[in-house]
């Protein structure tokens, strides 16, 4: 395959991903609604739900490409938890009336529960089983905190959608979700095959493009999220945007990727990726303890995004 027709897969591939991963959602909730699911528990079950990532993610490790697999979970995840969140914190310092420690904790233990079953350089279809089984714990624990008086909203698309969410047509919605789920398949399956051959010819590791270019690309929209809540003086959701991220890639995303295919977990992931990212959520958490994100944090955590694009570069 020539680079030109790589690229032109790679690029047709990212928008049916990016354009019907919002309809995927709309028919998820729409169907859910239809079946009389309330919104808040579609607000916690789906929590930081985002198919684009993994669609990417479940196709990579099908084809065998670990280092885009796991770029759609750890790559993606530091576009949210630092470049875009540091951002908006940059033009937007954000102040929290709540940051409960119990919530603190939750994407902290995640990103440590998905290291400690990679050590052995393998994330198997067992950890897949375990990661899954951790997301739906997770979930539990927050509807838990909810009946305590947390007032958990939903995140991302989904939020958007249930406030659009009118008369809600079953149907329809079901034939939204099959429709767009065959896109966004397809859609991956094209991204993956244009991306082997842009890796080859450009001489990076899939593990680098993975991480770097593929996650930026499919997860940049988490700015256009996070900073407009901020602006409007609603700093929880952009906060709420960056945990149920975290929950949503270390534990349902990369339990449904190991499930598909067991994905080897590289040194460079090990010894790098995996701590910086780790270190970054601790970061953010030690920050929201103050209950302020002031723009010198928002300094900070896009520091770490550089030094974890540019780093791996080096080091790879």
């Amino acid at each position: 395959m020539n680079t030109l027709v790589a690229l032109a897969l790679f690029v047709v591939g990212l928008g049916l991903v990016v354009y019907f991963a919002e309809k995927l959602v709309k028919g998820v909730v729409g169907t859910s609604l239809g079946f009389g699911v309330s919104t808040f528990l579609i607000s916690v079950v789906f929590i930081g739900f985002d198919p684009e990532n993994l669609a990417v993610g479940a196709v990579a490790a099908y084809d065998g490409v670990a280092g885009i697999a796991l770029g759609s979970i750890i790559g993606s995840a530091m576009v949210a938890i630092a470049l875009a969140f540091g951002i908006t914190a940059l033009i937007a310092p954000m102040q929290f009336e709540q940051a409960p420690r119990q919530v603190l904790a939750v994407p902290i233990l995640s990103v440590i529960l998905l290291g400690g079953l990679a050590l052995d350089g393998q994330l198997s279809r067992t950890d897949g089983a375990i990661l899954l089984a951790g997301f739906a714990l997770s979930v539990l624990y927050l509807l838990w905190l909810s009946k305590r008086g947390l007032d958990i909203k939903a995140t991302g698309e989904v939020a958007e959608t249930l406030e659009e969410a009118g008369q809600v047509n079953r149907r329809k919605s079901a034939g939204l979700l099959v429709v767009s789920l065959i896109a966004i398949i397809v859609g991956s399956e094209l991204l993956v095959a244009g991306a082997e051959t842009i890796i080859a010819q450009i001489g990076l590791s899939d593990t680098v493009f993975g991480m770097t270019i593929l996650a930026l690309l499919i997860s940049i929209e988490e700015l256009a999220r996070e900073l407009p809540a901020a602006r409007q003086g609603k700093a929880e959701i952009s906060f709420g945007n960056v945990a149920g991220s975290i929950l949503a890639f270390f534990l349902f995303n990369a339990g449904i990727v190991a499930l598909v295919n067991p994905i080897a977990v590289n040194f460079q992931v090990l010894s790098f990726y995996l701590p910086l990212c780790l270190g970054t959520v601790i970061v953010v958490s030690l920050f929201m303890l103050t209950r302020r994100v002031p723009r010198w944090a928002g300094g900070v955590l896009v520091a770490l995004y550089l030094a974890f694009a540019i780093g791996g570069y080096v080091l790879g």
